[in-house]
C-alpha cells in the first residue's frame, strides 16, 4: 500500500529477521507516527490487529539508528503468521486492553474453583497468544496447588473447543499414548503399524521431544516426512489406515502447547493437567478408543502405586463424560526400555523388534504387543485375551513391517540426515556386581547433553540391563555426540553420575 492510504493509528508491518517462537513482540521507534512510548507505561502490551485476528505483543523501543521508519513497526516471523499479513499490510496499534482471563487466572490464585466458562476465558486467551508466560505460569502454578476433577473436565472441554477437530466418518478410530518418562520407550512406532495391518485406524499423531532425548515425531522423521498438514495426513490414513505424524501442524488443541512450552521449563506436570493435556489432543483427533501407557518407577513421572491409580481414576473421570472409550494400563518404569536412546538409535529399536532380528530388544517387543493387543481386542471380531497373540502374528508374518514401509512411503522421504555420531565414549562400571537399577532420569539427561533430539545421531547405547553381572571396567552404555562440545558435556556428567547402581 502507498504512503498516501495510510491512515491515523496504523504502521506498515516491516519483518524482523527473528524467530521469538511462541513470544509475540513488537518494535516501534520511539518518534514513531501513531502512539508515543509514554502511552505504554502502564499497559505494558501491545494490541496489534490485522485482517480481523488481534494480538498481543510485547512492545519494544528502539532509538535513533534503527532500521525502521516512524510509519513502520516491526514484527518477527510467528506475528506475521498469526496476524496473516505480507510485508507493508497495514495494522493497527494500541495499548492493550487487559486480556479477559486474568481476573480467573487471580481467583485460582486466591485458591478459588474456576466455572465452565472462566476455563473457556483462559484457554480463549491462552490459545490466541494474549497472554504472557508470566500470566500463563501463575496460572499453571496455581492450579497445580488445588484442581478439582470437575475443573480438569472443563479445561479439557475448553481445550478442545480451541483449534481444529478431526473426524471420521463411519471408522472405528483407536490411538495410543504413553505419559513419558521413559528413556527408548518408542512402543507407539511398533503398535501403530500392526493395528493398521490389521485394519483398524489409527492416526498417530505425536510430538517432538520437549525434555526427553527424542519424541515419536523425532524418531519417526529418521525414516520418514513428520511435518504434514491436515490434508495431507488425512490422504495418508486414507491409504494406510494409519500414520505417524507430528501434531503441530494439525492445531489441535493450540492452547496445549502454549502450556506445555510454559510448564515444561518450571517443571509442572501435575496429574491434572497432564489429563487435559493428553485427553484434549485425541478428542481433537478424532480418536474414539485410547489406550494409555503409565509407567511406574522410582525415576519415572509416576513413582508409586497409589498415584498411578489416582491418575487412572482422573482419566477415566473425565474420558467417560467426554465420550472417549479409554484403557488406561500400568506398566514397568524402573528402567529404560530397548538399547538405544535417542532418534536414530531408537529407530534401529524399533525396526529390529518389526524385522524379527535375533537380538532384537526382547523388553520393547513385549511391550508393543501388549498395548497393540490391547487396542485390536477393541475390534469386535476380536476374541478378549487374544490381541497379543495376534500383535505377535502380525510381527512373525511382516505384515506390521509391510505396514510400516506403506505409512513411510505415503507420509514421504525424511527431510533429515540420519548418522549415527562420529564421537563415542564408553561408560564403565565402577566396581563388580549386579546391575540392580538404572536412573531413567540420569540416563535421559547424559542422552539430551550428547545432542539428542536436536542431533538425530547422538544418544546413549545401552550395554547393560538390570540383572546383568558386571566386572569392573566391564562397558555398561556407549555414548555417541555429533558436536565435540555438547559431546564433552555428556562425558562428564557420565563419569559423575552414570545411572546405573551396581550391587554385590
Amino acid at each position: 500500500m502507498t504512503e498516501t492510504s495510510q491512515r491515523p493509528g496504523r504502521l506498515k508491518a516491516r519483518p524482523l529477521p527473528y524467530d521469538t517462537f511462541r513470544e509475540n513482540v513488537a518494535m516501534l521507534v520511539r518518534d514513531n507516527a501513531v502512539l508515543r512510548p509514554e502511552r505504554l507505561a502502564g499497559a505494558h502490551r501491545l494490541e496489534i490487529k490485522a485482517r480481523g485476528v488481534t494480538l498481543l505483543a510485547s512492545p519494544m523501543i528502539a532509538d535513533a539508528g534503527a532500521a525502521l521508519a516512524p510509519d513502520e513497526i516491526g514484527l518477527p516471523q510467528p506475528a506475521f503468521r498469526r496476524l496473516r499479513i505480507a510485508p507493508g499490510d497495514l495494522v493497527e496499534i494500541a495499548p492493550a486492553r487487559p486480556p479477559k482471563s486474568l481476573d480467573a487466572v487471580r481467583a485460582k490464585i486466591r485458591g478459588e474453583t474456576l466455572s465452565a466458562d472462566q476455563l473457556a476465558d483462559v484457554v480463549d486467551d491462552f490459545a490466541n497468544h494474549r497472554c504472557s508466560d508470566m500470566e500463563i505460569a501463575a496460572f499453571l502454578i496455581a492450579c497445580a496447588s488445588f484442581m478439582t476433577a470437575d475443573e480438569t473436565l472443563d479445561l479439557t472441554r475448553a481445550m478442545v473447543g480451541q483449534g481444529a477437530r478431526l473426524a471420521w466418518e463411519g471408522r472405528r478410530v483407536v490411538d495410543k499414548h504413553c505419559i513419558g518418562g521413559i528413556p527408548g520407550n518408542r512402543t507407539s512406532m511398533i503398535v501403530t503399524p500392526i493395528v493398521a495391518a490389521h485394519g483398524l485406524t489409527i492416526p498417530k499423531t505425536s510430538s517432538r521431544a520437549i525434555t526427553s532425548p527424542a519424541g515419536t515425531a523425532d524418531t519417526m522423521e529418521v525414516l520418514a516426512r513428520v511435518d504434514l498438514s491436515e490434508d495431507e495426513m488425512r490422504a495418508v490414513v486414507e491409504r494406510c489406515d494409519g500414520c505417524i505424524v507430528w501434531g503441530g501442524r494439525m492445531n489441535l488443541s493450540p492452547a496445549d502447547d502454549v502450556m506445555i512450552s510454559v510448564e515444561r521449563p518450571l517443571g509442572v506436570d501435575t496429574p491434572e493437567q497432564m489429563v487435559a493435556s493428553i485427553l484434549s489432543k485425541k478428542l481433537s483427533a478424532g480418536s474414539s478408543h485410547l489406550i494409555i501407557d503409565v509407567p511406574v518407577g522410582a525415576s519415572a513421572k509416576v513413582r508409586d502405586a497409589p498415584s498411578a491409580l489416582r491418575l487412572r481414576k482422573l482419566f477415566e473421570f473425565v474420558a467417560l463424560r467426554t465420550g472417549l472409550a479409554i484403557d488406561v494400563v500400568t506398566t514397568d518404569g524402573s528402567r529404560p526400555i530397548g538399547r538405544g536412546v535417542g532418534p536414530l538409535l531408537e529407530t534401529r529399536d524399533v525396526l529390529a523388534v518389526l524385522e524379527r532380528q535375533p537380538d532384537a530388544p526382547r523388553d520393547l517387543a513385549d511391550k508393543a504387543a501388549m498395548l497393540a493387543g490391547r487396542l485390536l481386542e477393541t475390534d469386535p471380531d476380536v476374541a478378549g485375551g487374544r490381541g497379543a497373540d495376534l500383535a505377535r502374528e502380525l510381527i512373525a508374518s511382516g505384515a506390521a513391517r509391510r505396514k510400516l514401509d506403506e505409512i513411510i512411503d505415503a507420509q514421504g522421504p525424511s527431510p533429515i540426515r540420519a548418522e549415527l555420531g562420529g564421537l563415542t565414549h564408553e561408560v564403565l562400571a565402577s566396581r563388580p556386581g549386579r546391575i540392580a537399577a538404572i536412573d531413567c532420569l540420569r540416563i535421559a539427561r547424559v542422552a539430551r547433553l550428547a545432542g539428542a533430539p536436536t542431533d538425530t545421531g547422538a544418544g546413549l547405547q545401552l550395554l547393560k540391563s538390570v540383572g546383568d553381572d558386571v566386572r569392573a571396567g566391564d562397558p555398561i552404555y556407549r555414548i555417541h555426540g555429533e558436536e565435540p562440545s555438547e559431546f564433552g558435556f555428556a562425558v562428564e556428567a557420565a563419569q559423575a553420575e552414570s545411572g546405573f547402581a551396581v550391587a554385590d
